[in-house]
């Protein structure tokens, strides 16, 4: 089981961060089975496809490079002149085998681990340079699963190109019988059934590498508990800190609810424990809403407030307890609450105009929204 530098067994699975991050600095899973399995077999089919023109274009070079005449032969400008023909015909001939060479092998990277490009794994690391890690990793475990996959690879490889030859030994022996023309049209179709067959061997090692790779890349980045616990809390922020900003947040909420309380038209209240504000604009509100609410020490203060800005206090326990247990500071008060509401605005309403006091109503409220003397809904 792998362990980190303190000894802890790395259990868990790498997280998403992790991951990205380890793409960030160029370590991503690769295979290079896969890559050497899709220029074979790229090879081959290109050779299949193309073999024709590509054949074609290297008969006119051959034509062009040992058909000379005398004079050609004793003057030396012709000679390079014949060369550089030869070359830029060569290339010509090749260039689909080239181009498909490149596309396949830039795409078959991005079969194991999608394209990625960092400039940290461009950065030079000096740590790389140390001989004691050299020599670890030359006697590591992984170095001696790669020299076993070398191995492997190579007999797999080998017998089937012995297999192959022997197959095609006739066919490969009488290319020197026959005419250039044919002879090149059919070298051109043993090389490319060679480079299928050759492919098949590689395929079954591609198969065995790619998932081996993924596992592997998998398995060096997995993580301890520790690092787990460790990363939680640097992603979703410490616990102390994460408390220190809910307070903060508190204490932001219950200034901007002090500060409405003066707003208030009424402070409904427990009388002692419970106090919540209401305000009603009859032109914008659809009902009342509930401004500011607090118990205990919080309602003491929210009376305090309104005292002091002469905002008209309504002692009803249990429309205060409703008022509390179902309604947040800034929601409109629920349409079983309206009557009973309404009761207390029209009271207020008529205590600033009125020369005599009004009758004060005794506010009912309905099953459904009572409340207990601890502020919770009844049950």
């Amino acid at each position: 089981m792998a362990e980190n530098e303190n000894g802890q067994e790395k259990t868990e699975e790498p997280s998403e961060k992790r991951l990205r991050e380890a793409r960030e600095k160029g370590q991503v899973a690769r295979s290079r089975e896969l890559g050497s399995l899709a220029l074979t077999a790229g090879s081959a089919i290109v050779f299949l496809v193309m073999g024709g023109h590509m054949l074609s274009r290297l008969e006119q070079m051959f034509r062009h490079a040992f058909t000379l005449s005398r004079a050609e032969i004793m003057d030396p400008a012709t000679m390079f002149h014949r060369l550089a023909l030869s070359f830029s015909e060569g290339f010509l001939a090749l260039l689909p085998f080239f181009l498909a060479a490149v596309v396949l092998a830039v795409s078959s990277t991005l079969l194991v681990g999608g394209w990625n490009f960092s400039t940290q794994a461009l950065a030079p690391q000096f740590n790389r340079l140390n001989p004691l890690s050299g020599f670890k990793r030359m006697f590591s475990m992984k170095s001696l699963v790669e020299l076993l996959k070398t191995l492997a690879k190579f007999f797999l490889i080998a017998a089937i190109a012995i297999g192959l030859f022997e197959a095609m030994e006739k066919d490969f022996v009488g290319l020197g019988l026959m005419g250039l023309e044919a002879g090149l049209a059919r070298a051109g179709t043993l090389l490319s059934w060679s480079f299928l067959g050759l492919s098949l061997g590689l395929l079954v090692v591609a198969m065995i590498d790619v998932p081996f790779q993924m596992y592997e890349y998998k398995k060096g980045l997995r993580m301890t508990r520790q690092e787990m616990i460790d990363e939680y809390k640097e992603v979703e922020g410490k616990p102390e800190v994460k408390q220190k900003i809910r307070q903060l947040q508190r204490q932001m909420a219950q200034r901007r609810m002090m500060e409405a309380v003066p707003t208030a038209d009424v402070i409904i209240t427990n009388p002692t424990h419970f106090s919540v504000a209401l305000k009603y604009q009859p032109n914008s509100d659809a009902a009342p809403m509930v401004v500011a609410k607090g118990a205990d020490e919080m309602a003491m203060t929210i009376r305090k407030i309104a005292n002091a800005n002469h905002v008209p206090l309504f002692e009803s326990p249990q429309l205060a307890r409703s008022l509390f247990a179902h309604v947040e500071v800034g929601d409109a008060i629920p349409s079983g609450l309206y009557v009973a509401v309404a009761q207390v605005l029209a009271y207020v309403f008529q205590m600033k105009g009125a020369s005599a006091p009004p009758e004060r109503p005794d506010p009912s409220v309905p099953d459904e929204f009572r409340a207990g003397p601890d502020g919770r809904p009844s049950v």
